[in-house]
């Protein structure tokens, strides 16, 4: 059985009240629930933080031992070099994941740090975004 992990950034544990028109109205609770319901034969583990420091130690943690990691770093994709350090230090391929399409938002939001080392980048389909960098593995 394959073995992936999601890990979400900050301010995704407010999905479903936060910016609907952006994120829509599902909490990401509900929507993984759907998914592993989906999905039997792969295991799906989940972590969530907001902070910048518990990302890098999740991605350490589980990089040398799953099979996957979906990664949806939030802001700190586009601020985080030391995100972007551990997604290359680790051995585990990362899929990049946002929910939004980036590049129809501010400037800013068009740089990432975790691209360059990502074995790929979904963004733009919502919360589809995740199954299919799930189906990617």
């Amino acid at each position: 059985m394959k073995k992936l992990i999601i890990i979400n950034g900050p301010n995704l544990n407010l999905l479903g009240k936060r910016e609907p028109n952006i994120y829509g109205s599902l909490t990401f609770t509900e929507f993984l629930d759907e998914v592993k319901a989906k999905y039997k034969n792969i295991f799906i583990d989940y972590f969530q933080s907001n902070i910048e420091g518990e990302l890098i130690d999740k991605l350490q943690e589980v990089g040398f031992s799953y099979d996957g990691i979906i990664l949806n770093a939030a802001a700190y994709t586009h601020t985080s070099v030391g995100i972007g350090d551990a997604v290359k230090a680790i051995e585990t391929p990362v899929v990049e994941v946002h929910i939004s399409n980036t590049f129809n938002r501010e400037e800013f939001r068009h740089q990432s740090y975790i691209s360059p080392n990502a074995r790929g980048v979904v963004l733009g389909f919502g919360l589809q975004s995740y199954e299919l960098a799930i189906q990617s593995f």
